[in-house]
């Protein structure tokens, strides 16, 4: 567990003695480089101190500051430049974020004089942010203790459209600070508010076991501004914040900033502590290592059979929802066989034609209704209220996941509610859908947990947990309705050209709006434990129905075509620890049995969605059959 300095006092506590040794601070000249030339005229002013001081002090939800021009704006406009011409930027993405960023720029003190000439303006501007001046300014207004000036700690990022990062706390090691300096293009447009990419933050409320956890909506937006500049103590249980998606695209538009942390001093600085207490309170990161989901017992608890006849009662009862292929033995006993193989697979078509006949429909008027379909909205971002009335309501807490339940209501339910009520509290639970699951997965269910869920466009999401000590059985009926082009992709022949396929894909089945579904490997302790490729550049492998594996006419799978695509081989490094990625779907059903330690999570949904993302989600305590031949 990462180890960082306990909580520092209120910035009343220190203020005044912090102030005074500013004001002496500045009062002798730098010997080489007077870095208070770099930023804004009366920055360090002592009023102007003070005021932020008492500001930051008053800020809701938690104690910040924001500085509307920070640097002399011709440094700052020629940092732009040498950040646009001279650094390469990469598209990074794991769970919480999608980020166009270039390495540490502490690595700049590495290069070679040749090279450091390229970037005159913005080696002055970090020097002169880690600055002794610049770092008993940031003290002063924060009361955050004793900085350091040898451990930096900043990147420049590009948030471009569908860019996001979501809601944490900013937790890790001796970070003690962060920081964003906003530097949006193009240059001398003012940034709009309905383009996205505002810092949100999040009040906090009392969660298990009275932990502070965020609240599932952010109280402010703070949309980026040319020479703004943000700061705030980083505290576990309080920093909790996130980067809105930016919606907007072309013409060179893009959120870029430099952003990073000043870290607490370190050993051989002035104001290090050996011996720093570990906080009280976990970071966002820390809570991420389980899902800890309720689980219910079923009233029998003896569990059904997988070797035995689903029995007739329980057909008759399946049958009403059903596809009634999937209740035939010979069909059932076939993807027993593939699913023992491969211990995940995908069933199509699987509710019955006439339940789906309602449901499709109704899922896209509730869309509509709630202004969350794509016509309405128009690519941008709906408000946090949108779709929790009536029957739903958001489920938080967003530095673990934010999405919308069904809830029970006394108001007259839509047709769909009341379908999906009916699945989820009735059809998945029961002792039917309990020994049909056993029969298909070899698998004996001992108890269960299910909820339909909605996942909004430019809203909702789960980030990446895990089991650590037990398996379980994941069962999700995906009901995304799909947009037209992708309904109507084969031909009357019922399939595509290659290259036919690869012009019309778009949307869901190609990755562009995020909520996959994607299963990671267990990962080391220092390792970003979500890490992967995007879901546009994954080839899914999974059994499905029919026997195939790589569903070219049906999912509209970006990858290569060859035959061997997808294989690990061809796979880079960050790829291998990527286990399954399930595009979102309609009528189909997903079943997987996860190991200890395996981490899932559901993408972001990009506000440039058709609509919302829809699914009945299941997971089940499960036993394992013991062969009789291993007791022979």
């Amino acid at each position: 567990m990462a180890h960082v300095r306990e909580r520092s006092p209120s910035p009343e506590l220190s203020s005044d003695s912090l102030l005074k040794r500013l004001k002496t601070t500045h009062s002798s000249p730098t010997p080489t480089v007077d870095h208070e030339l770099r930023f804004y005229p009366g920055l360090f002013g002592l009023e102007n101190v003070q005021q932020l001081h008492q500001t930051y002090a008053d800020s809701d939800p938690f104690k910040y500051a924001i500085i509307e021009k920070l640097f002399q704006d011709d440094l700052l406009k020629n940092v732009k430049d040498e950040c646009m011409n001279e650094l390469s930027f990469t598209e990074r993405e794991t769970d919480i974020y999608k980020v166009n960023q270039t390495g540490d720029l502490a690595s700049l003190s590495y290069l070679s004089e040749a090279q450091l000439a390229l970037f005159p303006n913005l080696l002055a501007l970090r020097d002169a942010l880690y600055s002794s001046d610049f770092r008993k300014f940031i003290q002063a207004v924060t009361g955050c203790g004793p900085l350091s000036g040898t451990k930096q700690d900043m990147s420049v990022n590009s948030y471009t459209q569908g860019c996001h990062l979501l809601n944490h706390d900013d937790v890790i090691g001796t970070r003690r600070v962060s920081y964003i300096l906003y530097m949006p293009l193009p240059y001398g447009q003012e940034w709009q508010k309905e383009w996205g990419g505002a810092l949100e933050l999040y009040p906090v409320q009392p969660g298990v076991d009275g932990i502070p956890e965020p609240e599932a909506a952010p109280c402010k937006a703070i949309p980026p501004s040319w020479n703004q500049f943000i700061f705030f103590e980083v505290q576990p249980g309080k920093s909790f914040h996130s980067v809105e998606e930016v919606v907007i695209g072309g013409d060179g538009t893009a959120r870029l900033s430099i952003s990073g942390w000043f870290h607490a001093a370190q050993e051989g600085e002035e104001g290090y502590q050996a011996d720093q207490a570990v906080p009280e309170l976990k970071s966002s990161r820390e809570q991420l290592t389980s899902s800890s989901t309720t689980f219910v017992e079923y009233p029998d608890p003896a569990p059904p059979h997988p070797d035995g006849p689903l029995r007739r009662e329980y057909i008759s009862y399946l049958s009403k929802f059903l596809n009634p292929v999937y209740l035939q033995t010979r069909t059932m006993k076939a993807l027993m066989a593939r699913f023992v193989a491969e211990s995940s697979i995908e069933l199509h078509h699987f509710l019955s034609a006439s339940l789906i006949s309602k449901l499709e429909p109704d899922l896209r008027r509730a869309d509509q209704a709630d202004g969350l379909d794509g016509e309405t909205r128009q690519g941008r971002i709906p408000p946090h209220t949108a779709g929790v009335s009536g029957a739903w309501s958001a489920r938080g807490p967003p530095h673990k996941w934010r999405y919308c339940t069904l809830q029970k209501t006394t108001e007259s339910p839509r047709e769909s509610d009341t379908i999906l009520r009916q699945l989820q509290d009735e059809v998945f639970p029961s002792d039917a859908f309990r020994a049909w699951l056993s029969i298909l997965t070899k698998l004996l269910p001992l108890s269960y947990a299910v909820e339909a869920r909605r996942f909004r466009p430019g809203l909702d999401y789960t980030l990446a947990t895990s089991e650590g000590d037990e398996s379980r059985l994941d069962v999700v009926l995906g009901l995304t309705p799909q947009v037209e082009v992708e309904e109507n992709e084969t031909r009357s022949n019922g399939k595509l050209k290659a290259n036919e396929k690869d012009e019309e894909s778009h949307g869901w089945q190609a990755g562009e709006w995020g909520g996959w579904e994607c299963y990671m490997a267990p990962h080391d302790e220092e390792d970003d434990p979500a890490v992967y490729r995007s879901g546009s550049s994954k080839k899914r492998q999974i059994n499905d129905a029919s026997g195939s594996q790589d569903h070219d006419d049906d999912d509209g799978d970006d990858g290569d075509d060859d035959g061997d695509a997808g294989t690990g081989e061809q796979e880079d490094e960050e790829d291998e620890s990527t286990l399954l990625t399930v595009q979102p779907s309609f009528n189909r059903l997903l079943l997987v049995l996860r190991d200890e330690g395996v981490m899932r999570f559901v993408k972001y949904v990009s506000a440039a969605a058709a609509g919302s993302r829809w699914d009945l989600c299941a997971e089940f305590n499960v036993g394992m059959v013991q062969d009789d031949e291993e007791y022979s």
